[in-house]
């Protein structure tokens, strides 16, 4: 009888389509999932049975503490497992979305998870009065805003950064071009190495930056996941009740209006819609409320 594979536990460092690499005790291992499925994310604690010393098929996925994903009308993407904040990176230029910023925070907000604003950049002084404006409004919402310069006070970031990470697993999330790269270069002094031995493993040739991946600073108890650049953030997967909850201007209201299945959005004696009205709630926030409530009943997964 032919001997079964040797089962252990490893974390999930990168993905790349349905071909992943774990670590577990200094070992790096090439991992699949059995069949189709590939719903494994970066961070997740898999049980996986090996079948060559660097190989490996994930067996099974332990429970989450939470999960950050985006999704669209037709499928979900799943961005990190395990995970207790997300860094959203801005800067003064070029512009950022407070679309896909808002989006980011609800996100968060849905998943559990801490969310801060970084502002890079914060040397291209022509522009940063506007956008300290622009950030003002999340600050009010409680969400902290932290400013710094990769490029011009690289040492001041990390003075700025690296207690903000101690202990957690932080994912950092940003548009292209808003320095990302650089924050996680000066965090992760050996990340261009471990990039090119993780693209190498994975097969995925020149493709450095289409692959989400974990780095570790110091002990295991820090980690810092770097996931590619994009524009969109869809949110199809959270129902009503997750919304509403998930914008905290909402949540001191929630439950007062007159009807008890109001949607906040026409109804009468809506104390959402009266807040709105008296300024305390933010025009495009409950816009976007809005929009993401018609959103997630379009979903067809």
């Amino acid at each position: 009888m032919a001997k079964l594979p040797e089962l252990i536990d490893a974390t999930i460092i990168a993905a790349h389509g349905r071909h992943y690499l774990a670590h577990a005790d200094g070992l790096k291992l090439q991992c699949v999932t059995r069949g189709k499925k590939s719903d494994v994310a970066v961070g997740d604690i898999v049980r996986v049975a090996l079948t060559s010393p660097n190989q490996g098929v994930i067996e099974s996925i332990t429970e989450r503490t939470s999960l950050l994903y985006r999704s669209d009308q037709y499928k979900s993407k799943l961005l990190a497992a395990n995970v207790t904040q997300l860094f959203i990176v801005v800067a003064t230029e070029p512009g950022f979305s407070d679309d896909l910023v808002s989006r980011s925070l609800v996100a968060a907000e849905a998943a559990g998870i801490q969310a801060h604003l970084i502002l890079n950049k914060i040397d291209v002084t022509e522009s940063l009065p506007k956008t300290r404006t622009r950030l003002a409004q999340y600050a009010r919402l409680g969400y902290p805003v932290h400013e710094v310069s990769a490029r011009a006070a690289p040492e001041a970031a990390v003075a700025t950064l690296l207690p903000l990470l101690q202990g957690q697993s932080t994912i950092l999330i940003g548009q292209s071009g808003m320095g990302k790269s650089s924050l996680i270069n000066l965090l992760v002094p050996d990340a261009d190495i471990a990039v090119r031995e993780i693209s190498a493993a994975l097969d995925t040739g020149k493709h450095t930056t289409t692959f989400t991946r974990l780095y570790n600073i110091g002990d295991t108890s820090t980690a810092i996941i770097d996931s590619p650049g994009f524009q969109e953030f869809g949110l199809y997967h959270l129902s009503e009740g997750m919304l509403e909850r998930a914008f905290p201007e909402f949540e001191p209201l929630l439950g007062k209006c007159k009807y008890y299945n109001c949607h906040h959005l026409t109804e009468p004696s809506c104390t959402v819609l009266a807040a709105l009205a008296a300024g305390e709630i933010l025009p495009y926030r409950h816009a976007l409320y809005v929009q993401l409530l018609h959103e997630s009943s379009q979903k067809l997964y």
